[in-house]
């Protein structure tokens, strides 16, 4: 092989090479799906979220947590629970607050299902654990649809 040949290949290689750290350098965008009320189903999911965080470290992802349905008893405080019709669980215990504020501190951002919330008599101030108007979409399958055509990849563990 000639030396020309050698460095043009070699030069090839480390554009490549380049190009391939800059992909792995941009942020993840990730979207992470809940409409189960199954108490361990989302602690498990708030578990690979973390993990996911911890791998990727929290500044190299854009992640958010679209919740609809029965996952809206995530965020259900168990007082509100005889409050409300629909629900059968109330999620957020004091251990799982802790873990959904690590996770926002962290800068996971929470969308609400506004559709659920109506449908079930749900008062985001009196029902819910840290839920914000700014919180509220207006239905989240229509949430998870928009974020997928924004280039989030949809996780539904």
């Amino acid at each position: 092989m000639s030396m020309r040949r050698f460095s043009v290949r070699a030069v090839l290689l480390s554009l490549l090479a380049a190009a391939g750290a800059l992909a792995d350098a941009s942020p993840q965008r990730v979207v992470y799906h809940i409409n189960s009320g199954d108490a361990q189903h989302q602690s498990s999911v708030l578990r690979s979220m973390q993990n996911h965080l911890d791998e990727a470290g929290s500044g190299n992802v854009e992640m958010h947590l679209v919740l609809h349905g029965n996952g809206v008893s995530l965020l259900l405080l168990p007082e509100a629970l005889t409050q409300v019709d629909y629900f059968t669980q109330a999620n957020a215990t004091s251990s799982i607050q802790v873990r959904i504020e690590n996770l926002k501190v962290q800068g996971v951002v929470f969308k609400v299902c506004d559709n659920t919330l109506k449908r079930h008599k749900v008062d985001r101030k009196r029902h819910l654990f840290d839920v914000a108007e700014s919180d509220l979409v207006r239905s989240g399958i229509g949430e998870l649809a928009r974020l997928q055509g924004m280039g989030f990849t949809y996780i539904k563990p």
